[in-house]
């Protein structure tokens, strides 16, 4: 499946609601310890999302969840003694562990000014810089293939009540940059769900593809879509600010479309690392000035009679440079609409997220995901996997930690079945 400017980023289906072999490793009785915590800012105090939380040296690493919390479990076989703390706009600390579980840790990170050189400040030629990117993706990205674990969730909310919960752990076949995304392959492992029973919550969401999904939303290996030569005509491109991650000062680049197309275009900004031009986050949405074009390139099917209005749909794409590479590390994707039957006076509002975070990786991968074994893109992921009840059911796995609305959601939810 290769995505083009032409064609869906992401489908919904506006519905009526009603795994695998092995994993890049067994884990199931790895003997790890944990450590968990929330991360903060040191100016504000307040918690930080998405902020990568891993082992240096490692392939292993989480990211926090919108509270600021995280769980990593690190096998006691990598004889870590530190884990690292990094986010865009703030130094990158380091925490010493002594092999041992720590819990509820409050790390403190703090903001990072950008100290520019002379030969930095200067005029910058935006649209030049990411023309510079693509050119070089070949040599910032990995040039092998690699198999990734993976955690992937998808949450649907009826205004702020959770009506869909969905998690996996997934493995990625992610093959070299050079080659096609049509052969990144998603197999999903292990995984469960829990669905609203109550009749007034039938009215539902299903995401198409799911974990696969995520993988064609990486813009640096599915270019067609953004960030394509074809593309760049498309846009406006403009310097936005000099910013720090990862201690790696990078360009913010905003891109704003320059032209209406008969399929909506995207407004967002990319971040570009400074000296190896390797794009390293990528946050942007989709245009929604015209609503029926938006309508048509989010949403396949729908009853006959409801009416569907998008509000938003935005994207944030990050990645993690290692050893002179760059490799996929978070996507998330949360789309806003509201839904309603005609004669009725009111709309209800939904929100769909997902969300993938790589959690280990093997190089040079000897061995694909076969497409017999692969989660399809036409498939929905409560349809694949059971519902839950075990506590310990991910194991030793990493995943992103739930937050706590989450977490009473599940409490709900679970009530409700008995």
């Amino acid at each position: 499946m290769k995505m083009s400017v032409n064609s869906s980023i992401i489908l919904f289906i506006v519905f009526l609601f009603s795994l695998t072999n092995h994993s890049i490793r067994a884990q199931e009785n790895e003997d790890v310890f944990v450590i968990s915590g929330i991360v903060k800012s040191q100016k504000n105090k307040r918690p930080l999302e998405y902020v990568n939380v891993s082992v240096p040296g490692s392939n292993v690493g989480t990211i926090t969840n919108s509270d600021g919390a995280f769980t990593l479990k690190v096998k006691k076989s990598l004889h870590a003694h530190l884990i690292e703390i990094s986010h865009i706009g703030y130094e990158t600390a380091t925490i010493h562990i002594n092999q041992k579980d720590v819990d509820d840790r409050v790390i403190y990170i703090t903001p990072n000014t950008v100290v520019l050189n002379e030969v930095v400040v200067k005029p910058v030629d935006a649209r030049k810089i990411v023309e510079q990117a693509l050119v070089r993706i070949p040599e910032n990205y990995n040039d092998k293939p690699a198999m990734y674990t993976g955690f992937y969730r998808e949450t649907s909310q009826k205004r702020k009540k959770y009506i869909s919960i969905c998690e996996a752990v997934i493995n990625v076949y992610k093959s070299a940059y050079t080659e096609d995304i049509s052969k990144d392959r998603v197999k999903v492992f292990k995984g469960r769900r829990l669905l609203s029973p109550h009749e007034g919550d039938t009215l539902a969401i299903k995401l198409l593809g799911g974990p696969t999904q995520a993988i064609f939303i990486d813009m640096v290996k599915n270019p067609d879509v953004l960030l394509s030569k074809d593309c760049l005509m498309y846009y406006n491109y403009t310097f936005n600010d000099y910013v720090n991650i990862d201690n790696r000062p990078h360009y913010a680049i905003r891109f704003e479309p320059r032209m209406m197309l008969d399929e909506p275009l995207y407004q967002g900004t990319l971040y570009i690392d400074r000296e190896t031009q390797a794009i390293t986050r990528m946050e942007f949405a989709l245009d929604m000035r015209d609503k029926i074009k938006a309508t048509s390139l989010i949403l396949r099917s729908k009853p006959v009679g409801l009416r569907f209005k998008p509000e938003n749909l935005s994207y944030l794409v990050t990645y993690r440079q290692m050893g002179g590479r760059t490799y996929l590390n978070y996507v998330r994707t949360e789309i806003k609409f509201k839904c309603d039957w005609k004669r009725k006076l009111f709309s209800t509002g939904y929100t769909v997220i997902s969300e993938m975070v790589m959690t280990d990786r093997l190089d040079n991968a000897a061995s694909t995901i076969t497409y017999r074994e692969s989660f399809k893109a036409n498939q929905v992921l409560s349809e694949k996997v059971l519902n839950f009840y075990d506590e310990n059911f991910w194991e030793s796995y990493n995943i992103i930690e739930p937050t706590e609305s989450l977490e009473n959601a599940v409490n709900k939810l679970k009530k409700s079945y008995k």
